[in-house]
């Protein structure tokens, strides 16, 4: 049952990598006037998380009410003097369930804060996969994240105003910040800013538990054409695979761009496990080897995109508070689709079954062994989300 609905008449921009993403965010932190709300998996104190927090030091000593919500996973290495310092210059900041040194593993620790969100003054919102962290430098030298972020302006933003706001007053409750839980000093309006049909969908753990799936699966099962997914961590469940497959069969091209570089090899080899299958149903797979992969974004019949925080896996569609934006809209649906192409033409490889780097017997016990650990680590958790992937 859907849970959202498409609002018409916003301005939707798409922003490729940080390179586009953290000039206009720290530009329009620079203009803010009244209120900024920023909600980030990871902050980082690096060259660019250490510009983005002077930029909103500054909003804050200039009279803007500025509320930083970080995931107490994601963001453990941003420092208590940083976060001290934050305070210091009239910030507010809070901690989705912190990490302590002696936590012990619970399911509900695995419930993390996932989404990558920004409103600001109520008039502008930035929604995507991008953390708060320099992607122009790493260790390998390599390019930055392939990820994407929008900025949206219009009616859109009546909806995500009152999840950031709904979220921080839940936080702020639970830290016992009674005195952080304030009227809203602006409100956004309906006015038309543009032409494009959009959804604000999100997923937690009370109303929308599987909205952003429901999404997915109602675009799938409605494709024509073509669909083409780009997700970082990939482990559909039956129903998702299944959608997939059978899109396959009716004579749809899919095509599915995953991550190349191994970042977290237990997750990678899992996903791995799944290729022969998909490719035997006759979808494309593909990795992105010219850097870190980090994109959660698809298109499907060059009409229906979504730009996210949401991976395709248990983790996302299962554990963690996301959000996500769909787009109905021919122009934005056919941006996202040329870079996504242009990204599988030019900067990955096609992985087909004769392949033996990924289908050797070696590749092969490592893969099922990993997906099987990565099965039993959510029947441990007692999540029912794996089936049989044939």
């Amino acid at each position: 049952m859907r849970n959202f609905h498409f609002v018409d008449c916003n301005h939707i921009t798409l922003l490729h990598n940080g390179e586009e993403y953290f000039p206009e965010l720290e530009a329009a932190i620079e203009k803010a006037k009244f209120e900024i709300h920023i909600e980030a998996y990871t902050f980082e104190y690096d060259a660019i998380g250490s510009k983005i927090s002077e930029a909103l030091k500054r909003a804050a000593q200039r009279g803007v009410s500025v509320h930083l919500l970080v995931d107490g996973f994601g963001s453990k290495n941003l420092s208590r003097n940083e976060i001290q310092d934050m305070l210091e210059a009239g910030m507010q900041v809070l901690i989705f369930r912190p990490e302590f040194i002696f936590s012990i593993p619970r399911r509900h620790r695995l419930r993390r804060m996932h989404r990558k969100l920004v409103i600001i003054d109520a008039q502008i919102a930035f929604v995507g996969g991008i953390n708060i962290i320099d992607d122009q430098h790493n260790p390998e030298k390599l390019t930055p994240r392939f990820d994407y972020a929008v900025a949206i302006q219009g009616p859109l933003l009546v909806q995500i105003h009152k999840a950031v706001k709904h979220l921080w007053m839940l936080v702020a409750w639970v830290h016992l910040k009674k005195r952080w839980i304030i009227p809203a000093t602006i409100k956004p309006t309906d006015t038309p800013y543009g032409d494009q049909k959009a959804a604000f969908v999100i997923r937690d753990n009370w109303r929308h538990r599987h909205n952003i799936e429901h999404a997915y699966l109602e675009a799938i099962n409605q494709a024509h054409t073509e669909i083409i997914i780009a997700n970082a961590y990939f482990l559909p469940g039956r129903k998702f695979s299944t959608a997939l497959k059978n899109a396959a069969q009716r004579g749809v091209n899919v095509e599915i761009l995953l991550q190349g570089k191994i970042e977290y090899r237990l997750q990678y080899h899992a996903t791995q496990a799944l290729y022969e299958n998909l490719l035997q149903a006759g979808i494309k797979i593909y990795e992105y080897n010219r850097s870190y992969m980090h994109a959660k974004v698809a298109v499907i019949d060059q009409y229906w995109a979504t730009v996210g925080s949401s991976n395709i896996d248990p983790f996302s569609l299962l554990l963690a508070r996301e959000a996500n934006i769909v787009i109905e809209d021919h122009h934005f649906a056919n941006e996202l689709r040329i870079s996504l192409k242009t990204a599988i033409a030019q900067e990955s490889l096609s992985v087909t079954p004769a392949d033996k780097n990924f289908f050797s017997w070696c590749n092969y016990v490592i893969n099922w062994l990993s997906f099987y650990i990565v099965r039993m680590m959510q029947g441990i958790l007692g999540y029912d989300w794996y089936d049989n992937p044939s």
